[in-house]
């Protein structure tokens, strides 16, 4: 019960003190984000909009595990996950895990729209760099991340509604997967960082 209020392996963490000094380590991050979210709120209303985010993130549950990820933060209607970089390379879980958890909404289409009357959508960020992680807080501890990766993959994120896509993912990333060549994966653009001379390269990848 407590793993499971503190996120999958974070308990491991605390109970190690691997990050009672904060350290620097390559993580890959994930920003997933509900479609029309707040078209579905209005829709359901908050009692049933809340029983929907429950069983959306349960569905989630197996695929994040069985690819070796962690749930950094549940943001409303959006959930960060994240992989110790060899973690999220190898086997290119990072992506099989947003292939899982359609894969998983899939199978679960009937009871929602049994349910709630509508087929909830998503879509994902992906990105991999350098962050600080370490405890903090003083009332309630967690592990906290900072680094500019984060801000960069919910920008990344950000910009699969203009592309038209669920799915985009920085070079940084791409470059460092196995036969990358297997996803065929499409350049659409890229992405202008303040303080950054580079932009990053997006691709686009339809599962």
């Amino acid at each position: 019960a407590i793993s499971e209020n503190l996120g999958h392996n974070v308990l491991i963490n605390f109970l190690t003190g691997k990050y009672l000094k904060p350290k620097k380590e390559e993580r890959v991050f994930m920003f997933l984000d509900m479609k029309q979210s707040t078209t579905i709120a209005e829709q359901l209303g908050h009692e049933e909009y809340f029983n929907l985010l429950r069983d959306y993130y349960e569905f989630m549950s197996d695929p994040i595990i069985n690819t070796l990820g962690e749930v950094y933060q549940y943001i409303g209607d959006e959930v960060v996950i994240t992989w110790e970089s060899a973690k999220g390379l190898t086997d290119h879980n990072c992506i099989q895990c947003f292939k899982e958890i359609k894969k998983s909404m899939s199978n679960h289409a009937d009871s929602f729209q049994k349910k709630y009357g509508l087929i909830p959508g998503f879509k994902a960020g992906l990105h991999v760099g350098e962050v600080t992680t370490g405890e903090i807080g003083a009332l309630k501890k967690e592990i906290f991340y900072t680094g500019d990766v984060l801000n960069t993959t919910a920008r990344v994120q950000g910009m699969c509604n203009e592309n038209n896509t669920d799915l985009i993912l920085t070079s940084d990333l791409l470059n460092r997967l196995d036969n990358p060549d297997q996803w065929n994966a499409e350049y659409i653009g890229e992405l202008p960082l303040k303080g950054k001379s580079k932009p990053v390269k997006l691709y686009r990848i339809n599962l």
